[in-house]
């Protein structure tokens, strides 16, 4: 798996054969991982990434989650996943604002603006 990291740090694009290897390697956490960078769900605020899941948004900080998926099953779950493929490609939203600090609202009122 380290020669798909490799390989997108070098693009910097995802391009059809990196979406493919991405599906094929990492299964249905990939494919989940995929739709959320489609979907624009990725944001990153001056302290943390968070990933809007189905249900809830999740803060991704390193190699940290704050999803079940993580904290009770110990795996990489597809939001660490996402996060570090948008941070390869740079296929994220920015807010210039802390999550901690109330930056979720910001970041609302700044996708309710943007619409």
């Amino acid at each position: 798996m380290s020669d798909l990291w490799q390989r997108l740090a070098q693009k910097k694009v995802l391009d059809v054969s990196l979406r493919l290897e991405i599906e094929t390697t990492l299964g249905s956490r990939g494919k989940k991982a995929l739709s959320a960078l489609d979907s624009g769900k990725i944001i990153k605020y001056l302290d943390f990434f968070v990933v809007e899941g189905r249900t809830s948004e999740y803060v991704v900080d390193e190699d940290f989650c704050t999803c079940s998926d993580f904290m009770y099953r110990g795996r990489t779950c597809w939001h660490l996943l996402a996060v570090r493929i948008a941070q390869e490609t740079g296929t994220f939203r920015q807010v210039d604002s802390w999550y901690q600090d109330g930056g979720k609202n910001k970041a609302i009122q700044y996708n309710n603006y943007r619409s």
